[in-house]
């Protein structure tokens, strides 16, 4: 059973059970200045989670494509992926832990045909805010699960969430295979690797406040996620993930390529698969290699293949091996679509300048070794700066014989990871999703500037991304060139002239064609299910979206543009707040 039977038959398993398909969301969160990425596949369910009906219903069943980045330096090893496929299911108010669990149990032994007795699973243990999960544990006795093969665990082990500080949380419930060959042992022990997890029931039955209290959700969820990934290591009977359908053609190009074989070099050949593939879906979704947020983190891992690719000794300036490799990629998720020409594109540019950066590198090396040494400080400079990895300093600095102590470059960057994480802390403090007042006030003003932009410049006007905080909005569009500062003080004053009249903002669910009829905006692809949430403000504005927005426009305050800038080739940016 490869991939897309795999997704197939799990849709279609859900569909009986009365949950209706929505669509696979893009890699790069909508409105939500916490994440870069779509992190799981609730990621974009929070509006829903938090107690907004979703126009598709209580049940709902998808495949979501995610990104994680926080340990890009551990891919390379059996477990870590960046770019990953994620099946869920969510109860939204509706069924709860009994039908949660027996639904996983059915698709994974009738479905799946796994066997029960290479099943096992972890529940809550409790503690002193939340009681021991016995609905969890009884439900998963009923499946004929033994109690032996049940842990009970703490709350670093089974709790998942709030998010950020405050929100939806809950107890949770894994679900493990045996995948090795070994007997399979009684009583399961979470901490034999070679129990691999395959999946994870959420129970989001609290929320929790300012001061870490709980109390329980008016609206319980369930959100279930598996890897893709994982349960391919299970129905194509293999014993690791680079050697499933997903990802042994790239391993077979790489060796290919390099004239190299996988089982002598596992870790660069690991590495070369996973970041093109993430690099593949990445610029798939909009993003371009560049200096901050989202395009550095795919600049970071095209370089990082090339890095990998150049220590197999493949030919790099010879070939582009990046689009080798993506050619193969295209084959195995054709069902995506994927935009080939723009990825090969961006894919060569990013290859061709690397090389590029590689030789100043070079020149950069001899220059610090005149000396025949090289200290913390200098060497991070070319791992930074010009992407050589520790082992290409270290095999530099031997083959010139120059001395350096790697200790004193870890030292440095440790230095440097600790400063990144303070910088970042606070894209990620106030969680998913942030619904405050504020946020909601600067959603709504996103809609109107877009109805603003359209008036000034014309229906062509598309909007291409935003990133809403409670301090400021900040809105792509579809331009050529800069604004004046005369537009600019047209398109302030339309905005707050809405937001004067003290308009109401309507919601409706109809479909999605009606919803092109009647001339709502959005983009009108996969990116929709068949029925959709479109927002009325007046006459001004009707929309395609999922919320939050204000019921009035009245308080919203006044509409200021604080900079406008180019964001992309065709596309600029206005940040704006409201004062």
């Amino acid at each position: 059973m490869d991939r897309k039977e795999l997704i197939k038959k799990y849709i279609e398993f859900f569909e009986s059970k009365g949950h209706k398909e929505i669509p696979n969301s893009s890699l790069i969160p909508e409105n939500d200045p916490t994440v870069l990425f779509t992190t799981a596949g609730m990621h974009p369910l929070v509006p829903f989670l938090l107690g907004q009906k979703h126009p598709q219903g209580k049940r709902l069943v998808n495949v979501q494509r995610c990104i994680r980045t926080g340990d890009i330096e551990e891919v390379g090893d059996e477990t870590h992926h960046t770019f990953f496929e994620q099946l869920g299911n969510w109860s939204l108010g509706d069924y709860w832990k009994s039908d949660a669990t027996k639904y996983t149990f059915e698709f994974l032994t009738k479905i799946l045909k796994i066997p029960l007795n290479r099943l096992a699973a972890s529940i809550f243990e409790g503690n002193s805010k939340s009681p021991k999960d016995m609905g969890a544990l009884n439900t998963l006795l009923s499946t004929g699960l033994p109690q032996e093969r049940i842990a009970i665990l703490n709350k670093k082990e089974n709790w998942w969430g709030p998010a950020g500080e405050t929100g939806p949380c809950g107890p949770d419930s894994e679900i493990f295979y045996w995948k090795s060959h070994d007997l399979i042992p009684e009583k399961f022990n979470s901490e034999d690797d070679r129990w691999m997890e395959l999946g994870n029931n959420v129970f989001m039955e609290y929320n929790q406040n300012q001061n870490k209290e709980y109390t329980p959700l008016k609206q319980k969820n369930i959100d279930y996620g598996g890897g893709v990934e994982r349960l391919l290591i299970v129905l194509e009977e293999t014993d690791e993930a680079y050697m499933t359908s997903s990802f042994k053609p790239l391993i077979q190009k790489i060796e290919e390529l390099s004239n190299k074989k996988y089982e002598e070099n596992k870790k660069e050949m690991r590495i070369i698969a996973d970041h093109v593939k993430a690099a593949c879906f990445i610029i798939h979704d909009g993003i371009i290699p560049g200096n901050s947020e989202q395009g550095y983190v795919l600049r970071r891992l095209i370089r990082r293949a090339i890095r990998n690719l150049k220590k197999l000794e493949v030919k790099i300036l010879e070939i582009n091996a990046t689009d080798e490799i993506a050619k193969e990629i295209f084959k195995i998720y054709d069902d995506y679509n994927l935009k080939e020409e723009l990825i090969l594109t961006e894919l060569k540019k990013e290859e061709n300048k690397f090389r590029k950066t590689l030789d100043k590198g070079l020149r950069e090396f001899e220059k610090m070794s005149k000396d025949k040494k090289i200290d913390g400080k200098e060497s991070f400079l070319l791992y930074q700066s010009y992407g050589f990895p520790l082992e290409m300093i270290e095999e530099l600095s031997k083959e010139k014989q120059v001395s350096f102590d790697p200790k004193e470059f870890k030292k440095e960057m440790e230095t440097h990871q600790e400063l990144s994480q303070t910088a970042s802390a606070g894209r990620f403090k106030s969680g998913l999703a942030d619904n405050s007042e504020e946020t909601t006030k600067l959603h709504t003003a996103a809609h109107l500037l877009l109805a603003a932009l359209k008036k000034t410049f014309g229906e062509g006007i598309i909007q291409k991304g935003s990133n809403i905080n409670s301090e400021r909005l900040r809105f792509d569009f579809s331009f050529e060139r800069k604004l004046t500062d005369e537009e600019k003080k047209q398109i302030e004053e339309i905005v707050n002239k809405e937001i004067q009249k003290n308009q109401k903002i309507i919601r409706k669910e109809i479909s999605l064609k009606e919803a092109k009829k009647q001339g709502a905006s959005g983009i009108f692809d996969s990116k929709y299910g068949e029925i959709v949430s479109v927002y009325t403000i007046g006459k001004f504005s009707k929309e395609i979206c999922t919320g939050p927005h204000v019921n009035n426009t009245k308080n919203m305050g006044t509409f200021k543009i604080k900079k406008e800038q180019s964001s992309s080739a065709g596309v600029r940016r206005i940040k704006a707040v409201l004062e």
